[in-house]
This record gives C-alpha cells, structure tokens and sequence, in this order.
C-alpha cells in the first residue's frame, strides 16, 4: 500500500473526490494526521466507519516503528527508527520550554560527505528518505509531546546531507510550514547543510524563507580537505559564493557552523583566519564543542580554548552564538545510537548534540 506521507494534499482531496465524499472529510483526515495525533485510522471518530476501513485498506499511516528509545533529564529525546526495508535512521526531541520543542530530523540512511569527525557517515550513504519517510520523524516526534506542548522549530540536521534530497525535503518542509498540517514558520525551519554550491543555489532559487546553515569547521581549504573530504572537489570559496547568493537572494543571514575539534581547529590562528574569511559577510557563526563519538580520534576543546575563539570572532565584529549542549546522556550526535543498535550500521551528519542556532 502506499504510504499516506508520500502524497500531496491534491492526492488527498482526489481520491475522496473519486469516491465522492465530500472536501470536508479530506480535511478532517488531515487534522487528524497532524493536529489530533492519531495513530491509526481507527481512531479517526468523526470519520464513518466504512471509510476508515477503506483508508485502512488502501494507505499506510506509518512506515517506521520504533526499535530504540532514550530519554535524558534535560528533555532531550531520541528515537531510532526502523523504515520497512529495515534500514534504521535517527531523530532527537528537544524541548526548550512548553511553548518551544524543536524535531531534528534526517534526510538520507547513512551520509556519503564521510565527515572525520562524524559517526554519520562511517559506513556510506544507503539511500535518501521518501517525503512520507521525513514528514514521519516529525509525527513520532509529535506525538511525544504532553497536549500543552507544541513544535515551534525544525532543524534538519540529522542523518544525511539534506542538499542532497531536496527532491523530497522541500516537499516535507512544506507540510511542516503549512499552517493546515504542522504550522511551523518556515523562519524556524533551519537546513544545515556541509555545503554543495548547486543545492544551496537551488534553494534559493525555490524561494524559500528557511534558514541556511552551512557546516564549514575550518578556516581553509587544506586543513577542511581532512577533516570534510566533500571539500576537495567543491572548495571554500565555492562554497561562500553560494551562500551569498542564498543571502542575496532571501536576504536571510547565512549560518555558519563550527565544530570545535580540540587540538585540531580551535586554536586563535584559527580563529583570526576564519574572522578574516567572513568579514563583511551577513552572517552568524555557530560554535560547536565537539560530542566525542566512540572509535574516532577527536576530543572535546577545553573551555579556555573556547572562550578564547569567541574572544577572536568578536573583536573582528562577527556575531558568535556557542550552541548549548543537549542529550549528552542519550547520546545525543547524530548516528551513535544506531551505529551502536543496528546490525548493519549507516550513520548521519554531524558529530554534534543538536541545537537550533536561533
């Protein structure tokens, strides 16, 4: 059966016009999807009975069922999920305040950028995620939430590199901004992407209001030739040029992310070459103390080392946000959880506790 995800609200509104139900029972359907958190057909109440069993007979509501779920004390929640060939992918819950829970989700099984310092993409890229398959990590997530708790962000940062499936993100990000199914501002909708010229130009081009999030992690382009192999065919400069047309183009201010390696990128000469490749440039960076990934080399930067790379940003004028620290007890980086759990294990982005940078 197909899964009801997949499809777009006209294919909704044509299979009950095909049957002749009237448009108000699409709606209902829909409300249900995503306000009313049912998880089953069954459960749909005001939807007759016989047409809930033929939405029984002829959707599928859920593709994924929950094989691992972690909690940590600061509200912090993980699911793995299991998709029906059995691949397994990532998303994290995490919640600010009642009014303010974001969903980080993935776009692909696995990731092909091969990040060093990433448990992402260890093992490859399997293959992207349908729209149903993205749109669904945001409605497991939901359905988390105590009725008093609404999604106000999205961050797609998890497993995979988003650009790379936009063919089926875009379509996803559209239910989530619409104000009839999850209703979350495209403005709270952040892409983070490790940077390919022609998906952030495409992006732009689709006039979108998301923000933009560009994982840059060095200064230039020998010392990211290491530690983010995509870079030796694509380059920094690229990569900036892109990102200023996306500003030019929105008038969105660009994010910069930069995981702090301890000993490797987070030293001041560091700092003061990176202050230099963005003077001028509308922009925010997003510091990233580094989330020890088990098997891989890099460690966590001290706090001195820290506070000594913001003092370097500012004083050349950038605005610095250090990204706060979120489900370190659940392991909250993309790709452990299921490099640890899954027998064949193909894991995600970034080597990082996810946060929205605004």
């Amino acid at each position: 059966m197909p899964h009801l995800l997949d499809l777009r609200w006209s294919d909704w509104q044509e299979w009950f016009s095909q049957r002749g139900l009237p448009a108000y029972r699409a709606a209902q359907l829909r409300h249900w999807v995503f306000a009313g958190r049912a998880d089953s057909f069954q459960r749909m109440t005001d939807l007759p009975k016989q047409l809930r069993r033929e939405l029984s007979a002829s959707f599928r509501l859920w593709s994924t069922r929950t094989v691992a779920h972690q909690r940590a004390d600061d509200g912090t929640e993980k699911l793995l999920l299991e998709l029906s060939d059995g691949q397994c992918i990532e998303c994290v819950l995490l919640r600010d305040d009642r009014r303010h829970c974001t969903v980080c989700i993935s776009t692909q099984v696995g990731c092909a950028m091969r990040c060093a310092f990433c448990a992402s993409g260890l093992e490859g890229v399997a293959r992207n995620l349908t729209t149903g398959e993205i749109v669904e990590q945001m409605l497991q997530l939901q359905r988390l939430l105590a009725a008093e708790e609404r999604l106000s962000h999205v961050v797609v940062m998890g497993m995979g590199e988003p650009l790379a499936n936009l063919g089926a993100l875009l379509p996803a990000l559209e239910v989530a901004s619409s104000p009839a199914a999850l209703g979350i501002s495209p403005r709270r909708i952040t892409i983070s992407t490790v940077g390919l010229p022609e998906g952030i130009r495409r992006l732009a081009e689709s006039d979108c209001q998301y923000h933009l999030a560009v994982s840059l992690h060095a200064p230039d382009d020998a010392l990211r030739n290491r530690l983010v192999p995509a870079n030796r065919s694509i380059g920094i400069q690229a990569i900036l040029e892109a990102a200023d047309y996306y500003f030019k183009r929105t008038g969105r201010r660009v994010t910069y992310e930069y995981v702090l390696l301890g000993g490797v990128n987070d030293r001041p000469q560091h700092a003061r070459r990176l202050a230099q490749l963005l003077s001028g440039r509308p922009s925010l960076v997003n510091l990233i103390p580094y989330n020890p990934v088990a098997g891989l080399e890099f460690r966590r930067p001290s706090s001195l080392a820290v506070r000594k790379f913001v003092e370097v940003l500012e004083r050349a004028g950038l605005s610095v946000h250090v990204r706060r620290r979120k489900g370190d007890q659940i392991e909250g980086a993309c790709g452990q959880l299921r490099r640890r759990q899954c027998e064949t294990p193909h894991n995600c982005q970034t080597g990082e506790a996810i946060w929205p940078s605004e």
